[in-house]
């Protein structure tokens, strides 16, 4: 029986448990040249074992003593990739797969010089979340299928290699480094990551440094200053930090993500580099998935609140021990606003069933499926669930869920069990049916409270008075909820006493460029085309394509763009908003 409706992996098959990799990074033809060593839980029955690939090469597979193995590999699905089934003998405990990944792995952007800060080298990065590990290493591809690795990673002798692991030891070897690679802690595949460039780090605590190209480093490490004390914040809400060091890699703009959760090396966005601390909560919320994501996984992609609903919340409960309650409640009252949106879209489309935390994703690549809903209407069912327990209790209650399934994967039918059992009544109090398998937003969610945040949303559509101060957040804030289209002039007034075309944040840029394109302020539009043609983070590009598309006008610019802006982007963003693009918005 299949474990995942988007793995080939079956759970009748021998289960693979470890990884040892090598790999050498091939700049020029854009290819990883690999040799896979799969160790088995346990002797295995003679018979099939089928592993997920995605343009993978395979040039043989041997067994323990070196002798080949006969080996098959299916047509290959546009969402699964291909299935590759290898006959294990009878006792086998690990095979040995030598491949080589093709130059279009959807897990991989290879850079040329000009993409990148500093415009000498190439670089290197990749993202398997949420199924693409399959175009990196043969592998059973689900998150029900954790792994230990080790690694080694030939790569140009002017460059440094990082991986999401303990770093072992580098040495020179005929002109190039080999670099040596260990993760003890068992990992699901998507959290396999590494990355290739001209990077430098700096120290930002005793468990952490943060890495970047040379010419961003320094301002790198003035806005993530505050990580240690994340890390400490973290550990008093959920217990103590299972993955030895939290370190910070900074990537190219093409990264498509604010930042991805990899343990020991979380890849952040240099959107992120706001200078003013702004959006260090970011690095919150992948720190938070230390606990709830990493430590604990959704076990398919179709239970992926479980990771992110967990998450927001996590790093909600970080804001506020950190900033205050008031800063918390304007982080959620945005993302509130994200989700209302997300939920109006989907609905639009006739794709409601995308508004449920509890999803079926059978033949659907969950790349397209991806929004905040499992973040957002995830973190007000988990608040629902603490207004009604109690925060002391529900604060127990998540450390038993943590501790319960410690480096495993959940469900969120074993989610709701363990729930009821923990908190017996809860769930009815809460409606639960209607948060995991309703639509939309129940009516009773929980909304946002404090002071500051009644005096934004008291504002409505008129001009903050001219002595008050905004915090970026506040801006922001304001920005999101302005009707639209507003006035022409009242654009341009808002734009000469904020700077907001000119800002370097990019949340609050985004959020004026959205008020400002659906308002026929079209002043703005170079610089809309500049965002679109040097950032690649999906959560600005969406919008901001979806803003073009929405006006007669802008609408073939939108299309212009992305045919100019489409190679620069990740395989994972080109491929999302060309959906948007061919959806019409």
């Amino acid at each position: 029986m299949r474990l995942d409706p988007h793995s080939y992996a079956d759970d009748a098959h021998a289960k693979v448990v470890a990884l040892d990799w090598e790999a050498r990074v091939d700049f020029g033809r854009r290819v990883l040249e690999a040799s896979a060593t799969l160790r088995l839980d346990a002797p295995a029955a003679a018979g099939p074992l089928h592993l997920d690939t995605r343009g993978l090469t395979i040039t043989e597979i041997t067994g323990e003593g070196g002798g080949a193995l006969a080996y098959s590999l299916g047509a290959e699905d546009p969402i699964l990739g291909a299935c590759l089934t290898v006959t294990l003998p009878a006792g086998a405990r690990a095979i040995t797969v030598r491949y080589t990944t093709s130059p279009e792995a959807s897990a991989l952007q290879w850079l040329e010089p000009p993409q990148t800060a500093g415009g000498e080298h190439p670089f290197l990065f990749s993202q398997c979340q949420a199924i693409h590990a399959r175009s990196i290493i043969p592998v059973q591809d689900t998150p029900r299928r954790r792994i230990t690795f080790t690694a080694r990673l030939r790569v140009p002798v002017a460059l440094r290699g990082l991986m999401a692991a303990g770093f072992e030891g580098r040495e020179l070897d005929a002109g190039v480094a080999v670099e040596r690679w260990s993760m003890p802690q068992p990992i699901a595949p998507y959290l396999f990551a590494l990355a290739v460039g001209d990077l430098a780090s700096r120290e930002l605590g005793a468990r952490s440094v943060v890495w970047a190209e040379p010419s961003v480093v320094d301002a790198a490490a003035w806005e993530f200053a505050e990580v240690d004390a994340m890390l400490t914040a973290g550990e008093a809400l959920f217990g103590p930090y299972s993955w030895d060091r939290f370190d910070v890699l900074v990537m190219p703009p093409s990264f498509p993500y604010g930042g991805m959760e990899n343990p020991r090396l979380t890849f952040v966005t240099p959107t992120l580099i706001a200078g003013d601390r702004s959006q260090a909560r970011v690095i919150g919320h992948e720190l938070a998935h230390a606990w709830t994501g990493n430590l604990v996984t959704n076990a398919t992609a179709e239970h992926f609140w479980l990771n992110e609903g967990w998450t927001r919340y996590a790093e909600l409960r970080i804001a506020e021990a950190l900033d205050g309650p008031e800063i918390a409640s304007m982080l959620g009252a945005l993302c509130r606003r994200d989700l209302d949106e997300a939920i109006a879209r989907f609905q639009k489309e006739g794709r409601g069933q995308l508004t449920r935390l509890r999803t079926h994703l059978e033949g659907i690549d969950p790349d397209l499926a991806f929004s905040v809903v499992p973040y957002d209407k995830g973190n007000l069912f988990l608040r629902a669930i603490e207004g009604v327990s109690g925060r002391e209790r529900f604060d127990a209650f998540a450390g038993r869920y943590l501790e319960s399934f410690r480096f495993g994967a959940v469900t969120t039918e074993e989610f709701l069990a363990f729930t009821e059992a923990e908190l017996p009544g809860v769930l009815a109090r809460v409606e639960a049916p209607l948060w995991i398998d309703g639509e939309g937003i129940p009516s009773h969610a929980p909304a946002q409270r404090s002071a500051r945040l009644d005096a934004i949303l008291e504002l409505g559509d008129a001009m903050p008075p001219a002595d008050s101060t905004f915090t970026p957040t506040e801006l922001n804030l304001w920005l999101e909820r302005l009707s639209r289209p507003m006035p022409a002039d009242f654009c341009a007034a808002v734009d000469e006493r904020f700077g907001l075309t000119k800002t370097g944040n990019m949340e609050v840029k985004v959020a004026w460029l959205r008020v400002a394109i659906a308002s026929g302020y079209d002043v703005v539009l170079d610089e809309t085309e500049r965002v679109l043609t040097t950032v690649g983070r999906m959560k600005y590009l969406l919008p901001l394509y979806t803003a073009l598309l929405a006006r007669p006008q802008t609408a073939p610019l939108a299309r212009r763009v992305f045919e100019r802006a489409a190679a620069s982007y990740h395989p994972i963003a080109r491929a999302v908003v060309k959906g948007r693009l061919d959806a019409g918005g």
